[in-house]
């Protein structure tokens, strides 16, 4: 577990500088306060779970009245999460196990962030079975599947995860994909090919025996991929709404 004591002294050293590496939680404590001798505990046993992603900081506000003054301290226990050398997170006063465990779930990545941020198959299918239906983790698993033809267990995949354009439009991919329709514009989506997959799925919308719906469901499940600003995805909207309107 790292916990450690700062003051005055070592303040920018140990706080700020360390949370630009990790995330630091100051815990602003008096001896004579009782809350803060409740909470201490509590915070030690949070830190010590997340092994080492997380450092605990203790600071005695009358020790170091300079930093409680700065920070505005007005009440202990007062509690401060600092990442990149600011402040991202903080609550005053004694807090319940519960409520202490989801503050620095804020902070630090939980087992399933870190595996859906390694992105590959197999950190994908740990955090689908950590956390069965979590989009993040779901949807860009189905995705590969869809890739290589795995319909069946994409689809089982997706029978958890909420409505959301990303996965609705894998549920329409999906329908199409079995049906042997729209098979060019879906290669031209895994091959990165974006500009030709809309030109074709916009095509087929002009087709009057296209399953018009799942088209644009699967265009919309694509948009939400690309940053709202590009220039291709203001294009395919602005295309996509003369198609339908």
């Amino acid at each position: 577990m790292t916990v450690i004591d700062v003051s005055e002294a070592d303040f920018e050293r140990e706080v700020l500088e360390r949370s630009r590496t990790t995330p630091v939680v100051v815990d602003f404590w008096a001896a004579w306060c009782g809350p803060c001798r409740q909470l201490g505990p509590l915070l030690e046993s949070a830190t010590a779970a997340r092994e080492g992603d997380v450092i605990l900081a203790k600071l005695d506000t009358d020790a170091n009245p300079g930093l409680a003054a700065s920070f505005q301290i007005q009440g202990i226990p007062a509690v401060k999460a600092f990442r990149d050398g600011v402040v991202v997170a903080e609550f005053v006063g004694a807090q319940p196990r519960q409520s202490v465990e989801a503050f620095f779930d804020t902070i630090v990545p939980s087992e399933v962030d870190r595996l859906i941020e390694a992105g590959d198959e197999a950190s994908l299918r740990q955090a689908v079975g950590l956390a069965p239906g979590r989009p993040d983790a779901a949807v860009p698993l189905a995705r590969l599947l869809v890739s290589r033809g795995q319909l069946d267990d994409a689809r089982s995949l997706l029978a958890d995860v909420p409505v959301g354009f990303e996965a609705d439009g894998l549920r329409a991919r999906i329908e199409l994909q079995e049906r042997g329709e729209q098979l060019e514009a879906f290669a031209a989506i895994d091959a990165g090919e974006r500009a030709q997959a809309f030109d074709l799925l916009l095509a087929a919308m002009a087709e009057p025996h296209s399953r018009h719906e799942d088209v644009r469901l699967v265009i919309v499940g694509e948009l939400a991929r690309v940053d709202a600003g590009d220039e291709l995805a203001r294009d395919t909207r602005r295309r996509l709404a003369t198609a339908l309107f």
